[in-house]
């Protein structure tokens, strides 16, 4: 499928109207749209600019990021279209020195993840909520491949909806392979944010200070 079959991005914006303030992307869960997750940003620190952008590809009363062969398990070449696409976006509205910060739930978190394993250095830091890594999708997974970099991570304890593997390897690899800068967090839930997840990513997206050059300090 071609980059252009995919069409023009649609992105919601909120917070600061400052070109050059760090950009937070919202990416929504599969089958939901940007709405959802624009709920997020009012619970977030004033400062940064907040785009929910919707995903790609069409799929039942929604959207999704990426084709896959079973829940949290994307199709490589798939993942590979659609996060080019997110590239083209991404340099129109934060040309390369605007932090980036993303954020992803469930379907949104592997896309984030990603993105995140496929160029590190071009995000400030990333937060994977309620969601898997993409293993064996094409990005790279190597030991201390995110090297400092700040990470998020949630899950519920309870979570049915992606499968108990795919989490506790994604676990498993930002905590003890991935070399990650990790703030972490389990609560006694399903596949859902608790509100003391949502304080704690919000003081961790206060912790990520982000620079002009896109470099970090967490």
């Amino acid at each position: 499928m071609p980059t252009t079959a995919f069409g023009a991005p649609v992105a919601v914006t909120t917070g600061s109207a400052d070109p050059t303030a760090p950009l937070v992307v919202l990416l929504h869960g599969r089958g939901s749209d940007e709405s959802s997750i624009l709920a997020l940003a009012p619970h977030l620190p004033v400062g940064p600019t907040y785009a929910a952008l919707r995903a790609p590809i069409r799929e039942g009363g929604g959207y999704a990021w990426f084709a896959n062969r079973g829940i949290g398990r994307p199709l490589a070449e798939s993942l590979t279209e659609t996060m080019t696409w997110f590239r083209q976006w991404l340099e129109g509205v934060a040309p390369s020195g605007r932090p980036v910060v993303l954020i992803g739930f469930s379907g949104g978190a592997a896309f984030a993840g990603g993105l995140l394993l496929s160029d590190p250095q071009r995000y400030a830091g990333a937060a994977i909520l309620l969601g898997t890594l993409p293993f064996d999708a094409g990005v790279p997974v190597s030991t201390g491949r995110l090297d400092d970099k700040p990470v998020f991570v949630s899950q519920g304890d309870q979570d049915v909806v992606i499968p108990r593997e795919l989490l506790d390897r994604t676990w498993t690899y930002l905590h003890d392979e991935s070399g990650a800068s990790v703030t972490s967090r389990r609560d006694p839930v399903g596949h859902s944010l608790t509100g003391g997840t949502v304080d704690a990513l919000g003081t961790w997206l206060t912790s990520v200070e982000v620079h002009p050059s896109g470099t970090h300090t967490a």
